[in-house]
């Protein structure tokens, strides 16, 4: 449908209702299970093209799944994520949010609107369609899991009569990545990002004034040696060619200068990419903090939250990703990632139960060596990224008949 080096005449004309869509998704941005203004922008537009929306879903009542093409076919699924986060947008632009306080500041509004310029792209060229394709339109991917909850609901097995539609084949997602040029895609085989997750550990020692020290025990100080020492979880107990991050990132203690507390609390995220890593991760920070406080003769509760698991790409899914992406923008238009990013995804849930990939799509300006990052407030999604986010969407699709996924 594209050729090499060149963006198809439908994706072209497609261009000014994606931007036009994606503005205005900009300006109204909510956070995850609450995006309502959202979710019906999406259904009216889907309507508007033809498409019936398949709303009211078990555990998410604002995500929204439409279904093109014949169901007897097999069955490729595409998902954007819909949600935005609770930061003040600096941007200044003509389109910024008109909700205080909340902002697209991970580009899910261009996520969303590009996926609805495909299902149109594909709609004006494919009759019939050479499979069927599910349009996901998940929320809460910033920390709500959404991608859990259409799984659970049964958006990819075709349980209940197909009532979310039927079972699906292969899943295929992007993301707008500021550290790549506009027109360039990247991704890689196995794991591409991390597991997100969270720890709280509660040192608990005995109060005293701060001019006394010795007649209590310093939660504070035993808080703060765990601080510094979980550093080494990392640099002494992971293979140095494993990647694996622990970063303590809240610090709550005392409310006197003093008065020495009875307790201390720190929280943080551990980032990994393999199952048994995790497990090890998880291991030494409780280790570590339970024997320190031991040692400044406190206690320490160590409690682990659960996050996202690893986003791991299908090998045969990544290597054909890779090669859509090189036959339809080009070979120098495809970088392949290096290594994984430590940062989280919820697609993961996805990839556990079908063959899939997730892959990033470059949205800093070609002469530009930097962007603002995501979760930024000076962050928005680059509408130059659409020429190539939306071929990749549509020519996944359209040569989906190449596509053999790895046996399970």
């Amino acid at each position: 449908m594209s050729g090499s080096n060149g963006i198809s005449d439908p994706v072209t004309e497609a261009l000014p209702f994606a931007t036009a869509l994606r503005r205005q998704f900009h300006q109204i941005p909510e956070l995850g299970y609450l995006e309502l203004k959202t979710g019906d922008l999406i259904r009216r537009t889907l309507v508007q093209m033809g498409i019936t929306p398949i709303v009211d879903i078990d555990g998410a009542p604002t995500a929204t799944i439409a279904i093109i093409g014949d169901v007897s076919k097999p069955c490729v699924a595409l998902r954007a994520d819909i949600d935005a986060l609770p930061i003040i947008e600096a941007t200044g632009l003509a389109y910024a949010s008109t909700h205080p306080g909340l902002m697209h500041a991970c580009g899910h509004d261009g996520h969303t609107a590009n996926l609805l310029a495909a299902a149109k792209v594909l709609l004006a060229t494919q009759d019939p369609l050479p499979v069927c394709v599910k349009l996901l339109f998940q929320p809460a991917e910033e920390g709500g899991g959404g991608a859990n909850r259409l799984v659970q609901a049964g958006a990819l097995d075709g349980r209940d009569h197909g009532k979310l539609g039927p079972k699906v084949d292969a899943i295929f997602g992007l993301h707008g990545w500021p550290g790549l040029p506009v027109g360039t895609v990247s991704t890689r085989p196995g794991p591409l990002l991390a597991a997100t997750d969270t720890f709280r550990v509660v040192f608990k020692g005995i109060g005293c004034h701060g001019a006394f020290p010795h007649l209590g025990a310093d939660p504070i100080i035993t808080a703060a040696e765990a601080v510094v020492n979980l550093q080494q979880v990392i640099s002494r107990q992971f293979d140095p060619t494993e990647p694996g991050v622990v970063t303590v990132g809240k610090f709550h203690a005392g409310t006197a200068t003093n008065v020495i507390p009875d307790v201390a609390i720190i929280e943080g995220t551990i980032r990994t990419l393999t199952p048994e890593v995790r497990a090890l991760a998880r291991d030494a920070v409780k280790r570590r903090c339970e024997h320190i406080a031991m040692s400044g003769l406190c206690t320490a509760e160590v409690t682990f939250f659960d996050g996202y698991p690893p986003t791991i790409n299908d090998p045969n899914a990544a290597e054909y990703l890779a090669k859509v992406a090189r036959d339809a923008l080009g070979a120098a238009s495809y970088l392949p990632a290096a290594r994984a990013v430590m940062g989280g995804e919820d697609f993961a849930y996805y990839l556990d139960q079908v063959p899939g990939a997730f892959a990033f799509v470059g949205v800093r300006p070609a002469a530009s060596i930097a962007y603002p990052p995501l979760h930024s407030d000076q962050y928005d999604f680059n509408d130059d990224a659409f020429p190539a986010a939306i071929t990749l969407m549509v020519e996944l699709v359209a040569r989906f008949a190449n596509f053999r996924p790895q046996s399970r």
